[in-house]
């Protein structure tokens, strides 16, 4: 490979993917890393439809797990902007080794906020866990991008009389999983609201976003839907297939048959 280009993902190991992307080229970063929990991404998960959901998830091994996090971030580190900034997600697990290594490779920690979304695994013996951590760091920050108005104005007000703006500024962010009833998926992915919340506050139009763990494609998608630049990386050679195909096509679903929901278009007839 010669190079990487923008507006374009990759079926690659985003750390040997990532080493041909210029230093400090990236505006903003998303991505959800594999768990390190021994995740069995089988179809029967979550009581879903069994051929409709992609398998093949590619796990880390715990022992690995700061070590394998500390490769992705040093690249991540080395193409941020100055003015750029991460958004991590995890669960709980392995949360301290996301921790360790932001610190270690010297991004600036700006938020930790909690997602807590609708439902979680059944448990009998401990809580059911319903939530999840997001590390929002950065480079530089004083010259990283936030836009604080992005999406409410500060004295816009809901029907009780609250700041819009306040609340949704808050570190606990309450949005729940999307369900996708008779269309194929991952075993995981990350709602649409939540991705483009992110973008709103820390991107403008033209902006590169990059995720190397992409899944299902979820972060480029809504990026390319909001008028972002994108790249990212899958090594799952199925997955890549599911976010090129979503991406080429433009739509946002794909249904058993092929796909039928077509939100680019959608959103031009309003």
């Amino acid at each position: 490979m010669d190079k990487i280009v923008f507006n374009e993902i990759y079926n690659m190991d985003c750390i040997k993917g990532m080493k041909y992307i210029p230093d400090e080229s990236v505006d903003l970063v998303i991505t959800d890393p594999p768990f390190a929990i021994d995740f069995k991404a089988k179809r029967t998960n979550y009581n879903r439809t069994a051929h409709r959901v992609l398998e093949g998830y590619n796990e880390i091994k715990k022992e690995d797990y700061l070590i394998f996090t500390l490769q992705w971030m040093r690249e991540v580190y080395r193409v941020l902007k100055e003015s750029g900034s991460m958004y991590v997600f995890s669960g709980w697990n392995n949360l301290k080794d996301i921790l360790i290594a932001i610190d270690e490779i010297g991004f600036v920690t700006v938020n930790h906020i909690i997602w807590k979304y609708q439902f979680g695994v059944i448990t009998k013996r401990k809580y059911v866990t319903s939530h999840y951590h997001c590390l929002y760091v950065c480079k530089n920050d004083e010259k990283r991008k936030f836009f604080p108005y992005a999406r409410y104005e500060k004295g816009e007000s809901d029907l009780t009389g609250g700041s819009l703006h306040y609340k949704d500024k808050e570190d606990v962010w309450i949005i729940n999983r999307e369900y996708w009833t008779g269309d194929k998926k991952t075993p995981t992915k990350l709602p649409a609201e939540l991705i483009k919340k992110i973008l709103m506050y820390s991107s403008e139009e033209g902006d590169v976003v990059m995720d190397p763990f992409l899944g299902s494609g979820q972060v480029v998608v809504v990026s390319k839907m909001m008028n972002r630049k994108y790249i990212g990386f899958e090594i799952v050679p199925d997955y890549y297939a599911f976010a090129k195909k979503r991406l080429d096509e433009n739509v946002y679903r794909i249904k058993d048959e092929q796909y039928v929901l077509n939100l680019f278009e959608e959103v031009k007839q309003k």
